[in-house]
């Protein structure tokens, strides 16, 4: 990658105020059902408004961001991999939720990070949510507490696990250990990161790949 830290995160924040792929970024990397028998979500209510965070920082040469790996337990979401975040209480704006769960799952202190902007709203269908993808930054790499609860484990991904040509990779899992699925994923740290997580991430991917591209010397 060409570009510094700091001048991917310029134009990173200039990016992000322009019109985002959206859907047509999420809906190759959504897991296809395989199975005689699919999973069915009927909801009766409003999607709950929910933020995650994805947080850059430099270490060593790289520009990396933290994933979180939920515990096992009876639930849409057990055992995944996902990005920092959760649900919005009353009155908090987008930024201000994904900052708040930042601190909470992986004890990322607020004052120390700068947000850029938001990627595209996301309807996470089995959890009845639409999550609001933050974009920020903070100038270093610090120290993480994982949840007790919430978090077994903190992943750090790079940016070079999602923008290399061979970053999509596609294998059946079985998803809440009941549905086979063919899922796109990227594979971080052996881990897989499948699902909404994965959808999110691969519009981020479209953009920081833009981004790269738009600053590279025009060939002669």
């Amino acid at each position: 990658m060409s570009l510094s830290f700091d001048a991917l995160i310029s134009r990173l924040s200039q990016r992000l105020r322009e019109p985002l792929p959206g859907a047509s970024a999420h809906e190759p990397l959504r897991a296809t059902p395989t199975g005689a028998f699919k999973p069915v979500f009927n909801h009766n209510t409003p999607p709950k408004p929910g933020s995650v965070l994805i947080l850059l920082y430099p270490y060593e040469g790289r520009i990396l961001f933290p994933l979180t790996k939920r515990p096992e337990y009876a639930g849409a979401h057990s055992g995944q991999v996902s990005l920092p975040g959760g649900k919005a209480e009353i009155g908090e704006t987008a930024e201000q939720t994904a900052l708040r769960e930042g601190e909470e799952e992986i004890g990322v202190r607020p004052s120390g990070v700068e947000v850029l902007g938001r990627l595209s709203d996301f309807f996470v269908i089995p959890s009845n949510f639409v999550v609001s993808p933050v974009v920020a930054w903070q100038p270093e790499r610090t120290p993480f507490t994982p949840d007790p609860v919430e978090v077994v484990r903190i992943l750090e991904g790079t940016i070079e696990d999602l923008i290399r040509e061979d970053a999509v990779q596609t294998r059946e899992i079985l998803a809440a250990r009941t549905y086979p699925m063919i899922a796109p994923h990227f594979l971080i740290e052996e881990e897989i990161v499948w699902g909404a997580t994965a959808m999110i991430l691969n519009e981020f991917r479209l953009i920081i790949r833009e981004v790269l591209q738009k600053s590279s010397p025009n060939p002669r």
